[in-house]
């Protein structure tokens, strides 16, 4: 606080340090920008991260390099202590979480180590989707209807008394993996057996199902970073989310909301801040998904760590409100509190610029023998980025939810109509299957010549 004030803005004490629990996906961008402000930067990795998730770096971690790498031990003070002793001579000047993963042994460490902290929530593990509708309804706010329990007897009562469709998911899980829209009872009962069995991508300790209403609108994210239980939007985007190859929920893409002064927006705003006081979350980024029901905003669930897609949205982020991003807010909450007073309550809109982040949908599956097509959208006028796509030998699936998404195209244009006919353009080469070249498809043509 004070001592990173003293030197200035941007400019950290000489021997400075900041901890960032699994410094993956956004969580890497957080690393690299610390990294690249000045800070040592420890990696501290939870017990729960796969060593498949470890890889899962964005381009912006090039020639980042860890002071030093922590394993999470047996209990949080031996946890803490090695993180203490990685720093050595360095200060400790903050623990930030960087992925869904370290979000639990974030809170618990920094607590430890008596930093910047959001604690324990009280109410039980703040990651769990069922103690967040438990908060948000016992603060008076609109909730999910829902039961949860890990045999279906405890939840069947429930599926007799909702109106169908009613959605399942695991209590924890990451993306849309193992969530399923049922339509009748006996898909709800196969689904709900299912879950308890499946062993999750993703590592999870407290396996249980959530059975929930079904919340018809459109989908919101609203990311927020606060410090001092001061919160500061800075991203509301609509998802597009449509039925695809047979899956319910498609991901493909995410749309900025170009003015964030209608009613909507502000009643969006209102709603997501309360939740986060709800959640006794007074510290760093959060990435919360909200639907806005005929009866309000109603919470899906709040992610407390920086919205995901690798960092996808920083650049339109910046291209939006000029020049304010969740990552650098995150850095400011916790180390440059004169820099974080300047980051607005609420970016000033409308925006100068449009942008899109296009979720890449394969609609054929197979080995990928070229990739022209993807050379086609780097080539567009409205083209910042293009990340988590396959590269030639790789094989291709069917999208059916977001794992199995085959990029991300990030687009940001100052004229809205040029931005619109590159996603159009994107959205005619996916669904001739024009993204890629794949092998059956070749053989094919091989045949016919």
């Amino acid at each position: 606080g004070a001592m990173a004030a003293a030197h200035g803005a941007g400019c950290p004490p000489s021997r400075a340090c900041v901890a960032i629990v699994d410094p993956v996906s956004t969580g890497g961008c957080i690393a690299a920008a610390a990294f690249r402000r000045g800070y040592a930067v420890i990696a501290v990795w939870a017990m729960e991260v796969s060593p498949d998730m470890r890889t899962h770096w964005p381009p912006e971690m090039k020639g980042v390099s860890f002071l030093a790498e922590v394993e999470e031990l047996p209990t949080i003070d031996e946890t803490a202590k090695a993180i203490r002793q990685a720093a050595g001579d360095s200060e400790l000047m903050a623990c930030i979480v960087g992925a869904d993963s370290g979000v639990t042994l974030a809170d618990r460490v920094s607590e430890a180590l008596g930093l910047r902290t959001n604690g324990l929530l009280p109410a039980g593990c703040r990651r769990n989707k069922s103690v967040q509708q438990r908060c948000v309804k016992a603060a008076g706010l609109r909730a999910v209807r829902e039961a949860v329990g890990t045999e279906w007897c405890e939840v069947e009562a429930f599926v007799e008394s909702e109106s169908l469709p009613v959605v399942l998911k695991p209590v924890e899980s990451a993306g849309s993996d193992g969530v399923r829209l049922c339509h009748t009872r006996e898909e709800a009962k196969a689904h709900f057996e299912l879950l308890m069995r499946a062993q999750r991508k993703v590592g999870s300790q407290g396996s249980a199902v959530l059975v929930q209403e079904f919340l018809r609108g459109k989908e919101y994210i609203v990311d927020h970073v606060s410090r001092d239980g001061e919160h500061k939007t800075l991203n509301m985007v609509v998802y597009d989310k449509r039925p695809c190859n047979g899956a319910p929920f498609v991901y493909y893409g995410m749309a900025p909301l170009e003015d964030w002064d209608t009613e909507e927006a502000r009643a969006m705003i209102a709603y997501v801040r309360a939740v986060l006081d709800a959640l006794g979350i007074k510290h760093g980024p959060t990435h919360g998904e909200v639907i806005m029901t005929t009866d309000g905003p109603c919470l899906v669930e709040m992610n407390c760590r920086a919205a995901g897609a690798d960092g996808a949205l920083m650049p339109v982020q910046k291209a939006l409100t000029g020049g304010f991003s969740q990552v650098d807010a995150t850095l400011d909450a916790f180390l440059d509190a004169a820099v974080f007073a300047r980051v607005p309550s609420v970016p000033a809109s409308p925006f100068k610029a449009s942008g899109h982040v296009v979720m890449l949908v394969s609609t054929c599956a197979g080995r990928v023998v070229s990739t022209a097509g993807l050379d086609s959208i780097r080539a567009m006028p409205s083209f910042i980025s293009l990340r988590a796509h396959p590269s030639l030998g790789d094989r291709v699936e069917l999208t059916t939810d977001l794992f199995t998404n085959v990029g991300l195209a990030v687009l940001v244009h100052a004229d809205p109509a040029v931005l619109a006919a590159d996603v159009a353009a994107i959205r005619r080469m996916e669904a001739k299957g024009a993204l890629f070249e794949l092998e059956a498809a070749a053989e094919a043509a091989d045949a016919g010549a």
